[in-house]
């Protein structure tokens, strides 16, 4: 990561137990993204307000819910950070409001599935609303300073929150993992959560611990996130793993090659219904048919106690394109048309247990998710 990052890691603003694998750093004022879109080839894209942290999001520079909303975070600090370029000595309150409430809806639109971005920046806006209560109805520029740097430390307390919850989850979910053959998909290391990782980060625990695994990857189409993502994380940890093609994970079960599968989330209902990669629906019931425990490891962040069921998540759908061009190549005939749903839900009753920070959470899980999770997080 030397290389990657060069002299801008000598002034990054980073939390205390940031990982070896840094999918973004921050400056006063920049956010430096590591291109997910091109790795294993390593390119940085730079970001200066929510503007183009949205535009990273949206086009997938970073991805992963935990990591959209830590730089979702970071986005809404930048955003409102610009405005101070603006040098003015007073500023309405309640326009000032009105423009932080814009770069929120700005952000929290970039990508809809994920409901980490949506927790995030409601921490943000706690924050803008907890410091402007107190004010008068002219806001002066030092205050809007002491603003901005507050929205500075909550977006670095929300990352370390994240990296904390990461490593909390790898430590109680290592226990779980069986020795053998461990299948994983789409990408859920330091790359998509900012920390240590949640899947993935379950996984380089339970080896930290002496256990013997080998890592099934899902290529993950269309996007290939396994193929390019946990491959070079794998890589750069010296594990051992192996990329299969996505319609392999049926037959490496009946082979007995995979001893359990684990998966991260992008958004959990109140009854367990997950919604994450597309293909993740499938590799459950898969598991389910051969008798194989399927854990999900995220964060309470990830969570939606406010939804009942998976039938109420937003689902994104994507361009066309990526399913009909890989690498910049076209792959179908002119004319073909294609159906790109970035994620699927997967029933709660096909899942064994979810690994969060703050314990495993087994069946029935309308009972026990409310139960556990209803803590203060941040």
């Amino acid at each position: 990561m030397d290389k990657v990052w060069g002299r801008v890691i000598r002034r990054a603003i980073l939390p205390e137990k940031a990982d070896q694998i840094l999918p973004f750093l921050l400056t006063e004022k920049c956010l430096y993204l590591l291109d997910q879109r091109r790795l294993p080839q390593e390119k940085v894209v730079k970001a200066f307000d929510h503007l183009e942290v949205k535009k990273a999001i949206k086009e997938m520079v970073v991805r992963g819910a935990p990591a959209i909303g830590i730089v979702g975070a970071i986005g809404f600090y930048l955003g409102a950070a610009k405005l101070l370029n603006k040098k003015r000595k007073f500023w309405d309150k309640r326009k000032l409001i009105n423009k932080l409430k814009s770069i929120y809806k700005i952000l929290v639109e970039s990508r809809p599935t994920a409901v980490n971005l949506v927790h995030s920046l409601n921490h943000m806006m706690s924050v803008v609303e907890e410091f402007l209560q107190t004010l008068p109805s002219r806001v002066s520029y030092d205050d809007l300073s002491s603003l901005v740097e507050a929205l500075k430390k909550k977006a670095l307390a929300i990352w370390d929150w994240e990296i904390s919850a990461n490593l909390s989850m790898a430590e109680q979910g290592s226990n779980l993992l069986p020795e053998g053959g461990i299948l994983t998909h789409c990408n859920t290391g330091a790359l998509a959560t900012g920390g240590f990782g949640t899947a993935l980060g379950v996984i380089r625990a339970s080896f930290a611990k002496g256990k013997n695994h080998i890592v099934y990857v899902d290529e993950t189409r269309p996007f290939l996130q396994g193929t390019r993502l946990t491959a070079w994380e794998l890589s750069r940890l010296n594990l051992p793993y192996r990329v299969i093609t996505d319609n392999s994970a049926g037959f490496l079960m009946q082979k007995g090659l995979v001893k359990a599968v684990i998966v991260g989330a992008d958004r959990i209902s109140r009854n367990g219904d997950t919604a994450n990669k597309i293909g993740t629906y499938s590799l459950a019931v898969l598991a389910r048919y051969h008798g194989i425990p399927l854990y999900v490891a995220a964060p309470s962040s990830t969570f939606d106690l406010k939804i009942s069921s998976g039938q109420e998540i937003p689902i994104e759908e994507r361009s066309e394109k990526e399913v009909l061009t890989c690498g910049g190549k076209v792959l179908s005939p002119k004319g073909a048309r294609a159906l790109n749903f970035a994620f699927d839900v997967t029933p709660g009753s096909l899942i064994t247990a979810f690994i969060t920070e703050k314990g495993i959470i087994h069946p029935p899980f309308e009972e026990n998710i409310p139960k556990t999770l209803i803590k203060e997080s941040l």
